[in-house]
């Protein structure tokens, strides 16, 4: 819901209004003597409609052309019914202008010239995202096409009844668009209520999503904060290559009455990606070593812009690989580091194994067949594919089930308010990766080819900041029996290991209060 002019709202409405006003010139005979028995709650309607749909479609900026994308097509469809509304007035106007001639059908639709120019505008609503148009769109459409659909029959009489098949096909279809509809209503609604929760929240502080120069490429960055005279959190997606920026909003704005925060899409994956495709297709220039450059570049930009002398880094998953690499590297710029189901030993992905052996030691104690089990294993050390991995996951899991079940992420991402086109291409990328399509995984090989030799547990880490590491207990992705062994092995000024009971891999996105409280205990204790 971005304010602005729309030059696509501005045609729409001059498709609409200019045949409308030559209409006044050649109505068709007896019009009038209908126009007295429109029903007076369906007018109001009707003029409630025009009322909210004509500024709307002027003030906001999100229904101007954004490049060929998924939801350009439907911005295409919208002006396809424009244009089917424009050959209505066309044949109208070439015919002899009676009121059988006004309210013929075209393509199938009755009453055209009512209906097709609401379906517009309803389409309009969906690809700008704003739930204000289809509100508009929805009482225009049962004033309108009420108001004529009443004329037609008047005019037409009674249609002859249709079989019983096609009025169950009919049915039936009518049906899965309402339901396509209010899917899209009941989405994009949530999504314009976080944009304006969020809108009031930072009014006085900062709310951004941007690209940001980070050494040879531009790079994607959220930043939200509510006193930009905060300290600053860094946050570092998993992965590696999984970028969650446009959910990760859930736990970040309980985080930022007391800080700032910028979220990251890493170099070579998610929107970052996709900004330097003509540059980088193919990220020949993506590794761990250029992630951790590119790290150092936006602490530099967060620290000059803010004012800071320091940030926090806070990595989740792959994350917390980048993240306290660089923390150990760079301690004069980092004040503390935080890991989120802290990677510990990934050396030839220890950490499946690690929780193989505990599935297969459970299974063995319940007598059950460990067939697939060990074959699934024995496979997928064979070939560390993703999708042998995740057919791996699939059948260790049962064995591990998670105590905290709820979790608001989904919702959260479905209602995003920050959520753009390029975060959904790169996410359909990813789960395409785990039914067999490679090219996630071609992107990608750099870091999982680094994540595969990383091992800290005998590495003598000396942290020259305060280490919180948060763990759900029921994680083993990154198993919280390693994470206690890696604290205990760590040097830092403080180290403070925190079990979420419950949780799994992702505590952020089950139980984002207690989460967020647990970042600010340990960070106001410093």
């Amino acid at each position: 819901m971005s304010f602005g002019f729309s030059y696509i709202g501005l045609i729409w409405l001059a498709m609409l209004l200019v045949p409308n006003f030559i209409w006044t010139k050649n109505k068709p005979k007896d019009y009038e003597k209908y126009a007295v028995n429109e029903n007076k709650i369906l007018l109001g309607l009707e003029r409630a409609g025009e009322f909210i749909v004509t500024p709307v479609a002027l003030l906001f900026s999100d229904f101007n052309y954004k490049g060929w994308n998924f939801w350009a097509a439907v911005l295409l469809l919208s002006f396809l019914c424009m244009v089917l509304y424009e050959i209505f007035w066309v044949r109208y106007f070439r015919s002899e202008k009676t009121m059988q001639d006004f309210y013929s059908s075209l393509c199938g639709v009755p009453v055209a010239g009512a209906t097709y120019p609401v379906i517009a505008f309803a389409l309009l609503g969906i690809y700008g995202g704003n739930i204000l148009m289809l509100i508009g769109s929805v009482i225009l459409g049962v004033g309108h096409i009420g108001i004529h659909l009443q004329h037609r029959k008047e005019v037409c009489g009674q249609k002859k009844k249709q079989k019983l098949v096609i009025r169950i096909l009919k049915g039936i279809g009518l049906a899965v668009l309402a339901l396509i509809f209010g899917t899209f209503f009941f989405f994009i609604a949530g999504r314009n209520i976080n944009q304006l929760k969020r809108a009031s929240l930072y009014m006085d502080g900062v709310n951004e999503q941007t690209y940001v120069l980070l050494n040879d490429q531009e790079e994607y960055v959220s930043i939200c904060g509510r006193d930009v005279t905060n300290p600053v959190i860094i946050s570092l997606h998993g992965g590696p290559g999984s970028p969650t920026t446009f959910v990760d909003y859930l736990w970040q704005d309980r985080l930022t009455d007391q800080y700032t925060v910028i979220a990251w899409d890493e170099r070579g994956c998610g929107r970052s990606y996709y900004r330097n495709t003509k540059l980088d297709p193919d990220n020949v220039t993506l590794s761990f070593e250029q992630q951790i450059l590119d790290l150092d570049a936006l602490v530099d930009y967060a620290l000059e812009r803010f004012g800071q002398e320091k940030v926090i880094i806070l990595g989740h998953s792959y994350g917390t690989m980048l993240g306290s690499r660089y923390a150990l590297s760079h301690s004069e710029k980092v004040s503390a580091y935080i890991g989120v189901g802290q990677c510990v030993n990934e050396e030839d992905y220890y950490g499946e194994f690690y929780s193989y052996e505990d599935a297969l030691k459970k299974a063995q104690e319940k007598g059950d067949d460990t067939t697939k089990l060990t074959a699934a294993y024995e496979k997928f050390k064979a070939d560390m594919s993703i999708v042998n991995l995740m057919n791996l996951r699939a059948l260790v899991e049962p064995y591990h089930p998670l105590t905290y079940t709820k979790g608001k992420s989904t919702m959260a991402a479905l209602t995003s308010p920050i959520a753009g086109v390029d975060d959904m291409r790169w996410y359909f990328l990813t789960v395409a990766s785990t039914m067999g399509n490679p090219r996630h995984e071609q992107l990608i090989r750099p870091l999982e080819e680094y994540m595969k030799q990383f091992n800290v547990l005998s590495s003598g880490d000396s942290y020259e900041m305060p280490v919180l590491l948060i763990s759900g207990t029921c994680d083993w992705i990154t198993p919280y029996g390693l994470v206690q062994d890696y604290a205990a092995a760590l040097k830092a000024p403080k180290v403070e290991v925190c079990p979420i009971e419950g949780c799994g891999h992702s505590p952020q996105g089950q139980v984002p209060d207690e989460f967020a409280e647990a970042v600010k205990r340990f960070l106001g204790d410093l």
